[in-house]
C-alpha cells in the first residue's frame, strides 16, 4: 500500500482539496484499496475544523464529498509513516522538513512538480478567492503523481 499526505498551511483548503481529489481519482481506477491518502497542516491554527466553505463547494461541483475531514497538524509519525508527502508551496515544504526533522529519505516533493511544473506552487485561493484556480493546479498535480505511481508499478 503506497502513503500518501497532502501538507498544506492550515489543511483547510488546497490539502484537503488534493486528499479527496486523490482519492476519487484512486477510486474511478479501482485503486482505492492500493493507497492511503490524507492530508494535514504546518500549522495549528485551524486545528479540528471542516473544509473552508468555498473549497467544499468547489469539491461537490465535481461530485466529490470531504465530510467528517477535520484539520490536523502533520507530526514527525506522519514522516515515518507516508510514503509521499506533498506539500503545495515552499512554505509549505519548509515547514514539513522542519515538522519532520529533515528529509532523508526524499519524501517531500511540491505536488506540481508531479504535473511536469517543477518548482510551481499550487495557487492559494484562501488570499485570492480563486478556486478554479486551486482547483486546477490540484488536479493536474494528483492526475500527475497517480501517473508516475501507476507507471512505476505501484497499484
Amino acid at each position: 500500500m503506497t502513503k500518501i499526505l497532502f501538507v498544506c498551511h492550515g489543511n483547510i483548503c488546497r490539502s484537503p482539496m488534493a486528499e479527496f481529489v486523490m482519492k476519487d481519482l484512486v477510486r474511478q481506477k479501482g485503486l482505492a484499496d492500493a493507497y492511503e491518502i490524507a492530508s494535514a497542516a504546518t500549522s495549528r491554527e485551524e486545528l479540528g475544523n471542516g473544509v473552508y466553505p468555498p473549497a467544499r463547494r468547489k469539491l461537490a461541483e465535481h461530485g466529490i464529498s470531504c465530510a467528517g475531514h477535520a484539520a490536523r497538524q502533520m507530526t514527525r509519525r506522519d514522516y515515518v509513516h507516508f510514503d509521499r508527502i506533498l506539500g503545495m508551496d515552499h512554505a509549505n515544504i519548509r515547514n514539513i522538513q522542519h515538522l519532520a526533522g529533515g528529509d532523508p529519505d526524499g519524501k517531500i516533493t511540491l505536488l506540481l512538480d508531479h504535473a511536469g511544473r517543477p518548482g510551481q506552487e499550487v495557487a492559494d485561493p484562501w488570499y485570492t478567492g480563486d478556486f478554479d484556480a486551486a482547483w486546477d493546479d490540484i488536479l493536474a498535480g494528483c492526475e500527475g503523481l497517480l501517473a508516475e505511481l501507476t507507471a512505476a508499478g505501484v497499484e
